[in-house]
């Protein structure tokens, strides 16, 4: 834990001085996708199914989505200048690349982004994989799978794994493995991640140290969200969670 601790570390002159860290983090969920509207509506009906037929990894935003991804793109050109990211971290799913994309324009046609400033695309922050309840509604799980509902239920959400698939505990030590890489590289300067809810999740879980029912005790991650966390020269302490306010 001592690198995502941002413990202090001894200089050669018996002086301590901080770790390596960036000075601000913020991290997004991808705007709103056309699988979410199609698991609200198919929530709203109790359908069994989906109409989705691709892979999960190449499900796009919707209108809306993309409306949202611009304007995460304005805020992130109205941030006070040393806290507009300097680089940006992202999930290769479609739907976060296509977040990522155009809030990076956004911003960039309002002179908030640096020159030559790439998306970094990392395999740890993909969604998270549910094996073979994947694209399945909660009624066809109960329905087809109602085992594999009640071990769900019994182990928790934090500790269940669905056969060939990965519990949210899975998630947080890639996420973790990912922030160890971020906070070394990306040191001194503000940073954008953008993933999707469960890692969004797993990034406080780790920079906060929460406990299962603190974690249990958070809302879903809202699409195109804000929450930031800052480096106070010891670790970096959350200011922003979940905030919505500068979305239409």
């Amino acid at each position: 834990m001592a690198e995502l601790k941002s413990a202090l570390t001894s200089g050669l002159n018996g002086h301590r001085t901080a770790a390596r860290q960036p000075s601000v983090l913020i991290a997004t969920r991808h705007g709103e996708s056309t699988a979410n509207v199609e698991f609200q509506l198919a929530a709203d009906t109790g359908a069994l199914t989906v109409p989705i037929t691709c892979r999960d990894a190449d499900i796009p935003l919707s209108l809306h989505g993309r409306s949202q991804a611009q304007e995460l793109g304005r805020w992130w050109a109205a941030l006070p200048p040393a806290d507009r990211p300097r680089a940006v971290w992202c999930s290769p799913y479609v739907r976060t690349a296509e977040t990522a994309r155009t809030a990076l324009a956004q911003a960039s046609g309002l002179g908030a982004v640096p020159v030559g400033l790439q998306i970094r695309f990392d395999e740890r922050l993909r969604d998270r994989e549910l094996g073979i309840l994947e694209m399945l509604t909660a009624a066809a799980i109960e329905k087809e799978h109602p085992a594999e509902a009640a071990r769900r239920h019994k182990m928790g959400e934090l500790y269940y794994r669905p056969p060939g698939g990965e519990s949210f505990l899975d998630v947080a030590l890639r996420v973790r493995s990912c922030l160890r890489d971020l906070c070394e590289e990306e040191a001194g300067h503000p940073v954008l991640l953008i993933a999707h809810d469960c890692p969004v999740l797993a990034v406080r879980y780790v920079l906060e140290r929460l406990s299962e029912p603190e974690m249990l005790a958070l809302d879903q991650v809202r699409n195109c969200s804000a929450s930031l966390w800052r480096s106070d020269g010891e670790r970096l302490r959350p200011e922003l969670w979940n905030e919505t306010g500068h979305l239409a």
